[in-house]
């Protein structure tokens, strides 16, 4: 069964009397060298258990389940779990798990599901809670890997350098944690219904050491302050964000960290911020 021949996708839905959600964000490939490029960028093989997040009708379930050791796919939406045991009866490796990935027990998962393998994501993410998703998993700490494709407005701002139009807070926090690639991009009329923008997949493979050494709570706190306001420079966002704070003070570690009090936080990289970091705990200003 060729899931994303659109001669399949219809009948196939129509069995099955399934609707699209909007609020859902409901996007189904059609374009099968979408769903084979994206498995092959996941770096699956026998050892590997795999975690999918919004298998849709399963067209890149399939594409995992050759490639993985086990596939599990937790799906939101009700409807489509008839669909998925139709379309994935031929792949025993495969499970499905109605649920919102956003209320799941992850370790929990992982133990009952994932034992003695590899645990990775690959997935189509909703467009619509992808940050509060790819933040979960991160956090979490718990796979090797996370292959996805999103919105690329989004993809370029996580994967966004020091200085770019679409570098901020959350750049940071994903070179972090993970390292980070752009892989490719994937056009509207690769889905039905079409959406109104491109889709890219990027990959974010966990560190094994933070990158920099400094206390990660008070790094971020001075990262969120230096993106509180784009427009502002940095002093002037470190003076109100940190209102105990004097701005000779403030000054005074910037030029000594060898940065105009002009510059703005975007121009900063992450050692730059761990740097800054450093200097107002020393200082005693955080």
């Amino acid at each position: 069964m060729n899931l994303c021949n659109i001669q399949t996708i219809k009948p196939l839905l129509a069995r099955h009397g399934f609707q699209f959600s909007k609020s859902l964000g409901q996007n189904f490939l059609t374009a099968p060298w979408v769903p084979e490029d994206i498995a092959a960028s996941a770096g699956l093989d026998a050892d590997t258990g795999v975690l999918e997040i919004g298998p849709g009708i399963g067209c890149l379930t399939v594409e995992l389940a050759k490639r993985a050791q086990r596939v599990i796919a937790v799906e939101l939406d009700r409807a489509l779990l008839p669909v998925l045991v139709e379309t994935l009866q031929d792949y025993p490796n495969t499970e499905v798990i109605h649920g919102d990935i956003l209320k799941l027990d992850l370790q929990t998962l992982l133990a009952n599901h994932f034992a003695g393998l590899r645990p990775t994501v690959c997935a189509n993410l909703p467009y619509n809670i992808t940050t509060p998703i790819l933040t979960k998993l991160i956090d979490s700490a718990l796979f090797e890997q996370i292959t996805v494709m999103i919105q690329r407005e989004v993809a370029l701002r996580l994967c966004a350098p020091a200085g770019s139009a679409d570098y901020g807070a959350i750049s940071l926090y994903t070179a972090y944690h993970t390292e980070s690639s752009l892989l490719f991009d994937v056009p509207a009329d690769c889905f039905i219904p079409a959406p109104k923008v491109t889709s890219s997949v990027i990959t974010l493979k966990k560190r094994t050491v933070p990158p920099v050494d400094t206390d990660h709570d008070t790094l971020f706190r001075i990262i969120k302050i230096a993106f509180a306001q784009r427009r502002k420079t940095l002093l002037n966002c470190l003076s109100m964000g940190l209102p105990h704070a004097s701005k000779e003070s403030l000054t005074q570690i910037l030029l000594s960290l060898n940065h105009d009090p002009r510059i703005r936080g975007e121009v900063l990289d992450l050692t730059a911020f761990a740097a800054l970091t450093d200097a107002l705990i020393a200082a005693n200003l955080v």
